[in-house]
């Protein structure tokens, strides 16, 4: 499913006010003038019908349904357990659920230093313990405070536009909040896949636009050398 084709009849520039490129703008289609509400007739005069029948709005399916997770950061310091703390905020599978959510939501520069949010394919807990996540890992790009929320939209889309080559090897992602930064990573199924792996952070990268090197470190890694796991792989 092209994310072109789904996501032009719902966008609005309400995503990312205070952008001055449009992370929508490559959905329009010139010459697309219609306001919001506005019903577009065919061509000629035509005859309005009377019927007095509401139009009920098209809704565009995704392929996947998606969920958001949250860890607040207020509740983590306080837990016994890594991930008690995690909760499931909403899960949607249509298109105009997305921007719903999405237009309503704290970005992540308005999230609080320490907090953690998800977007997982449903039935998928973010955590290394869940069966389908447990033999993968994940790709993390960092950025500097309050500078992730265009390229996290830009995460979103390309997840649930399906953009991705070795899309049934994404799990979802997450993004960061941190004292001095930010990171975006994207969780993977089969780490051993090498090239599944290296085409997505790859195909990540030029989604996003972003130039700086990203490595891809293995959950059994982390979960065993923490801080001191190497990159299994680089884009």
């Amino acid at each position: 499913m092209a994310v072109e084709d789904t996501l032009k009849p719902v966008v609005t520039e309400e995503a990312n006010p205070n952008s001055t490129e449009k992370p929508i703008d490559r959905y329009h289609e010139e010459g697309d003038d219609a306001e919001e509400g506005e019903i577009v007739g065919g061509e000629g005069d035509g005859d309005v019908d009377e019927s007095g029948k509401s139009a009920v709005p098209e809704s565009h399916q995704l392929e996947h349904s998606w969920t958001f997770w949250f860890d607040n950061p207020s509740v983590k310091s306080k837990q016994t357990t890594w991930g008690s703390s995690l909760r499931s905020v909403f899960t949607f599978s249509t298109v105009e659920e997305f921007w719903s959510l999405y237009n309503n939501m704290r970005h992540p520069s308005k999230l609080a230093g320490g907090a953690d949010f998800y977007c997982f394919k449903h039935n998928i807990e973010p955590k290394w313990e869940d069966p389908i996540c447990a033999n993968g890992g994940k790709w993390t790009m960092t950025f500097p405070k309050e500078k992730s929320d265009k390229c996290w939209l830009y995460t979103l889309l390309a997840l649930i536009g399906e953009q991705f080559d070795h899309g049934d090897e994404i799990c979802g992602a997450v993004v960061n909040i941190r004292g001095k930064q930010e990171r975006i990573s994207i969780w993977t199924k089969n780490a051993s896949n090498e090239a599944a792996q290296v085409s997505i952070g790859k195909q990540w990268k030029e989604f996003l636009d972003y130039n700086n090197s990203i490595g891809f470190i293995i959950h059994e890694d982390a979960m065993k050398l923490d801080r001191n796991a190497k990159s299994a792989y680089t884009a």
